[in-house]
């Protein structure tokens, strides 16, 4: 990928408005919270940070996947998998920050361990004591993950809804295994009751908002990044290879090379939305490997607009308010509303509510002006 291709996704006009607005729209949050009253009727309140901080973690997450599904045609149905590996990854330094002040008051080990009679720190915990190696176990466990398992699968030819059945099987596969105490990472319950992050307190409204800021910029250079990849040569034979994958084998190219990269690619942005909902949301347990999340996930790419990046991000943040909204008045039938809407979108709006918005600007465009109506004056050759 060249330089002259990041300079093109920087000066891109859908990256300059989607950056624009997201930046605009999350200093505002961020002003009102800290500058105005509380009892102001302007003022924005603690929860409503902490809410827009996980609507934008979400929309990072379907960015991952409108990558992996929309530009390279993997409908990945275990992407919550990753973006829980990397949940889990932030949990566990969180944890460890706790120290002393848990329940228990063990330096050494966190509540939960003590419970069990655990009597030392697992290995793999280790890594958790740095905040640096923590950032990086963010993205290489996710990432190690999508590698192998997209390794044996491309290059078996796995394809289509083989691979989407697969890849479900997988997240189910760690959800089981996460709920077992004997894992190491808090059983059924989960790792919660975090403290602070890098010595600030997780309660503190200064530490929500400078979340909320680090997601708004995670979200952002994802978005950019995502667009470079698309508009480079690489990303050009991914489409390639998503179009006609037999076709582009038959020219030369390694398709499961390709294939594999981005599946990667995508599994470590994953892992990074995961990272950052973890401390703004205050617990990370195995319900987040559940199938039915990743099922949750597609349906917002689905809504918003498959291979747009920017349509993953809208049908994210407003399936997710909804989703907010009537679980509140209606949450027996939210579930329901969910699958119809995935339907009613599949069958009416293919292209989502961005193809939608596109479709008609184009009628719009196509359709001519009326021409302007002319008065008929009486002709001086014409008998009154």
């Amino acid at each position: 990928m060249r330089h002259s291709d990041l300079k093109t996704a920087l000066t891109d006009r859908a990256a300059k408005v989607f950056i624009g607005v997201l930046f605009s729209a999350v200093i505002l949050v961020a002003l009102l919270n800290l500058l105005v009253p509380v009892d102001s009727a302007l003022h924005v309140s603690s929860y409503t940070v902490t809410l827009l901080g996980k609507y934008l973690c979400y929309a990072l997450l379907a960015l991952a996947l409108d990558l992996v599904w929309g530009f390279g045609g993997i409908l990945s149905l275990g992407h919550g998998a990753f973006f829980a590996l990397g949940g889990y990854a932030m949990g566990m330094y969180l944890m460890r920050q706790i120290g002393d002040r848990g329940v228990y008051g063990n330096p050494n080990l966190p509540d939960f361990m003590v419970f069990l009679n655990w009597k030392e720190l697992p290995w793999y915990w280790q890594a958790s004591d740095h905040f640096g190696l923590t950032l990086l176990l963010v993205g290489l466990a996710p990432g190690l993950l999508a590698f192998v398992f997209g390794w044996l699968a491309f290059r078996s030819r796995v394809t289509g809804v083989y691979l989407s059945i697969i890849t479900q099987a997988l997240t189910y596969a760690l959800m089981l295994a996460f709920f077992r105490n004997e894992f190491g990472f808090g059983g059924n319950n989960g790792l919660t009751d975090f403290k602070d992050i890098l010595g600030f307190s997780l309660q503190a409204d200064s530490t929500r908002v400078a979340l909320l800021i680090a997601t708004a910029l995670a979200l952002a250079g994802a978005f950019v990044l995502c667009r470079w990849i698309t508009g480079s040569r690489l990303g050009r034979v991914t489409l390639a290879v998503r179009d006609g994958e037999s076709r582009a084998r038959f020219l030369g190219y390694r398709t499961e090379h390709y294939k594999l990269w981005i599946f990667t690619l995508s599994a470590v942005l994953a892992g990074i939305a995961g990272a950052l909902y973890v401390p703004q949301v205050g617990i990370i347990n195995p319900g987040e490997f559940s199938p039915l999340n990743s099922i949750e996930l597609v349906v917002w790419v689905a809504v918003g607009g498959r291979a747009t990046l920017y349509g993953a991000v809208i049908g994210a943040i407003l399936v997710n308010y909804g989703k907010t909204v009537f679980t509140g008045v209606m949450p027996e039938a939210w579930l329901f509303a969910l699958g119809g809407l995935f339907v009613a979108v599949t069958v009416f709006l293919p292209q989502g509510l961005v193809g939608l918005a596109s479709d008609l600007l184009k009628r719009k465009r196509r359709t001519p002006p009326t021409a302007p109506q002319t008065t008929n004056k009486e002709s001086p050759h014409e008998p009154a």
